[in-house]
């Protein structure tokens, strides 16, 4: 677990409630806090990485998380500016692209060895997700989680926004029942999004059109299965979702 340029409160939180003495035992915390050098935060991510690296050595599967990249690249930023790089793209450095792919792919899994499974927190600058760090780890990953504001304005935690959302391994590691069951409820989310206002505004004529019909009627049954407790098992939720789609399927055929 790589904090990088987090307040030092947070540290604490994680390691005393979060984590808790079993949690601690299978982990490796490295901070670097926002009070610290640039230097020695770009540093902390590096050695996260390392760390991974060496157990990765060692046959087994490491869980990488780092909070947070965009700190990250602030740092490498302030270095990058103060020996004389001209600033490029809104302000960052050529180097922080540079330094945050080299960062990035050390992740992954080595032949006949163990693997490195990142996950990445980035935050972006006044929600737009085409600002440069955000945009340049997209290009890197394997896929993205977008968090939304107005979700979790809604009390809809996780805040995850689905449409928004992408994975490009998604079909290789899940089931034909879940790709399916994927594919159908995207669909529907995506379907409810066009007439979304028109619902809201009385102005939607139902029998107009049959999968938007089915959308508006599976809709709350939707986020129900999208919201989740700390906890609560993923497998009783992919159940739920796939019972959904099976009967999402079905009204549309009917129809």
């Amino acid at each position: 677990i790589a904090l990088i340029g987090e307040r030092g409160r947070e540290v604490r939180e994680l390691i005393e409630d979060s984590l808790g003495p079993e949690g601690l035992a299978r982990s490796v915390v490295i901070v670097a806090t926002g009070d610290e050098s640039p230097l020695l935060r770009i540093r902390a991510a590096k050695l996260a990485c390392t760390v991974s690296e060496s157990f990765r050595e060692m046959g087994q599967d490491v869980l990488l998380m780092m909070d947070s990249v965009t700190r990250f690249a602030h740092a490498q930023r302030q270095i990058g500016l103060s020996v004389g790089e001209p600033p490029a793209t809104r302000g960052y450095t050529p180097s922080v692209f540079t330094e945050m792919a080299t960062l990035l792919e050390r992740a992954g899994a080595i032949e006949g060895g163990g693997s490195i499974t990142g996950l990445y927190t980035i935050l972006v600058e006044g929600d737009d997700m085409t600002e440069p760090v955000s945009d340049a780890a997209r290009g890197i990953l394997d896929g993205h989680l977008m968090l939304s504001r107005r979700l979790a304005q809604r009390a809809h935690y996780p805040a995850i926004d689905v449409l928004d959302s992408v994975s490009r391994v998604a079909d290789q590691i899940c089931t034909e029942d879940h790709i399916e069951a994927r594919r159908v409820v995207r669909r529907l989310m995506a379907r409810y999004a066009e007439v979304e206002d028109l619902v809201q505004i009385g102005a939607y004529a139902q029998g107009s059109h049959p999968e938007s019909d089915v959308a508006i009627e599976s809709i709350d049954a939707i986020n129900t299965i999208l919201r989740q407790r700390v906890g609560e098992s993923s497998e009783r939720g992919l159940a739920s979702l796939i019972a959904l789609a099976t009967t999402a399927t079905a009204r549309l055929k009917a129809s």
